[in-house]
């Protein structure tokens, strides 16, 4: 399955060609971030979970530590997804009534509503078959954007002077200094660790995995899924060269012609395609596929947790059914949580910077803990607890700091827009009767301060090494706690743990090549077990137990 290309470009369609815009091409260096963190996700975490047939990621941490840290993994999860998912929804509902005049409110109502409908009734598998056909939409819709734009601003190598001419070709920032926002190390270091707390820990991503065939196939599905990342990372550069080539003497925010730096793609898309009906509504839908794609599989994700994790082992009498229908109950309850914080997104101000702070914030701590059982053996559960606490306390400190005093321009490099072109050729302020949004770049910003050194140097740090520094900080408190409360005397099973088995039985496919072609049941020691939440025969519906594993879950 394409395993999350949409959702994690953050509805990319917006954000991306800003963020390109306003800073330049550095954030392309990401293609390179998304290699190592697919290549993390398939060998260390993906053949512990795999091997264990769990259903929710939150199951290991019991099984390796206890049941008190279970509880912690679980319930920070789900506040950063709710967090998250509302930052979400938010976004693409801000375009839509900047495209089309849409009343804001009722665009991020319908969002909510329309994915707790398919979530509850259908389960993960509409989830990942929606999303299928949303990565089609997306790279439709850069594509019209990226031809139109060739084609008006005199091909590619036009767009690529202006960009040039512009600064934006800033590619190689190799400052080692961890307080500037976006650099070559920030990037590829800081990346990697907040993406790898999406891919490798994050449920909403690992339930899609674990529902495939094999561990041959789980682990090809991460790979197919790191070139759709990639192509649509290339998509969103040259949108965002684009809008620049475009809007390089005439900055639209600037003129105030938008209230928000998400508008700008919508903006481009009106201007250069109005001539064609049909096309400005692709690009919303554009917009809108990854979205609903990160909403649902979020939506799936919370209820799938909450029922194992907090559900079934507090009552364990009860029957599959019922489950099923707490389960339902749930996603209409998460689908309703979630549009409650769409409302309060709306006071964060940037939110590409927003979402990833959120999830560099709670995933770091979760990455480090998860990494600590899988990688340190002598790790026991009190480590564990006090390692999260620490990783979690640090990156909360830093993270809300960041948002309370947010860092000076020198940090953030933003580069020059220019506006003296504006008076002539633009009249086009008739077409935007958009909601305006608040100036500032966050609503909790607390103004006119003396700026302490503490502003500007631990708060001023780069929003991708908050998930570092989580983690870090998580590991290495829960390494020093485990060796003094006698973690290596505990006698552990191998199974919990990253072995040199896993790393070989990559290369099983070559001996084994005939029973992979066969579709019949693989043997046990083929390559890892069967998982049993996910059948290719469809089931048969008399048996309630596989029913609900195969369908709602």
């Amino acid at each position: 399955g394409k395993t999350r290309v949409s959702g994690l470009t953050l509805s990319s369609g917006l954000r991306t060609p800003a963020e390109i815009y306003r800073f330049g091409i550095m954030y392309g260096i990401f293609a390179i971030t998304y290699f190592f963190v697919v290549v993390i996700s398939a060998e260390v975490f993906l053949p512990v979970f795999y091997k264990l047939g769990i259903t929710s990621t939150y199951e290991y941490l019991e099984l390796r530590f206890n049941r008190c840290v279970r509880l912690c993994g679980t319930v920070l999860f789900i506040v950063q997804t709710i967090l998250y998912t509302g930052i979400v929804i938010y976004a693409p509902a801000l375009a839509l009534n900047q495209v089309t005049g849409f009343d804001l409110w009722g665009a991020v109502v319908a969002t909510g509503v329309v994915c707790t409908f398919y979530c509850t009734l259908g389960g993960l598998k509409a989830v990942i078959w929606t999303d299928v056909f949303q990565v089609g939409i997306m790279i439709a819709g850069f594509a019209s954007v990226i031809i139109q734009s060739a084609v008006i601003q005199g091909g590619i190598n036009g767009i690529l002077n202006d960009a040039y001419n512009g600064g934006r070709l800033n590619f190689w920032n190799f400052n080692p200094n961890p307080l500037q926002r976006h650099t070559f190390w920030t990037i590829i270091i800081g990346g990697t660790f907040t993406w790898t707390s999406i891919y490798g820990t994050n449920q909403s991503q690992v339930q899609r995995y674990i529902s495939c065939k094999s561990r041959f196939h789980a682990k090809l599905s991460l790979y197919i899924n790191l070139v759709g990342l990639w192509i649509i990372l290339v998509c969103s550069v040259f949108c965002g060269l684009a809008l620049y080539s475009r809007y390089h003497d005439c900055d639209p925010w600037t003129a105030k012609k938008v209230s928000a730096p998400d508008q700008l793609m919508p903006y481009l898309v009106l201007d250069i395609l109005q001539d064609y009906p049909g096309v400005p509504g692709l690009f919303v839908a554009c917009a809108y596929s990854g979205t609903l794609s990160t909403v649902s599989s979020s939506i799936n994700a919370l209820a799938a947790v909450t029922v194992e994790d907090l559900i079934k082992p507090r009552f364990r009498s009860l029957s599959e059914r019922s489950l099923s229908w707490i389960s339902q109950g749930m996603s209409v309850l998460y689908g309703a949580l979630c549009i409650g914080m769409a409302a309060l997104a709306s006071l964060m101000g940037t939110l590409l910077q927003a979402a990833l702070s959120i999830f560099g914030m709670v995933g770091g701590p979760l990455l480090g803990l998860f990494s600590l059982g899988i990688l340190v053996p002598f790790a026991n559960s009190i480590g564990a607890l006090l390692g999260l606490l620490a990783g979690f306390a640090i990156s909360l400190w830093v993270g809300i700091g960041a948002q309370l005093y947010p860092p000076l321009p020198e940090r953030t490099l933003p580069l020059p827009l220019e506006t003296y072109g504006c008076n002539s050729t633009y009249n086009r302020t008739d077409l935007m009767t958009a909601t305006a949004m608040p100036f500032s770049t966050s609503a909790f910003q607390v103004h006119n301060t003396e700026r302490t050194p503490l502003m500007d140097n631990w708060y001023s740090l780069s929003y991708l090494y908050f998930s570092t520094l989580g983690t870090l900080t998580t590991i290495i408190v829960g390494m020093l706690i485990s060796l003094s409360t006698g973690g290596r005397k505990q006698n552990l099973d191998p199974r919990f743990l990253l072995t040199k088995q896993d790393f070989l039985s990559n290369f099983d496919i070559f001996k084994k090549k005939q029973h992979d072609i066969s579709y019949k049941s693989h043997p046990v020691e083929d390559l890892g077990t069967d998982n049993p939440a996910f059948n290719h025969i469809e089931l048969n519906f008399t048996d309630h137990r596989g029913k609900v594993n195969g369908t709602r879950l």
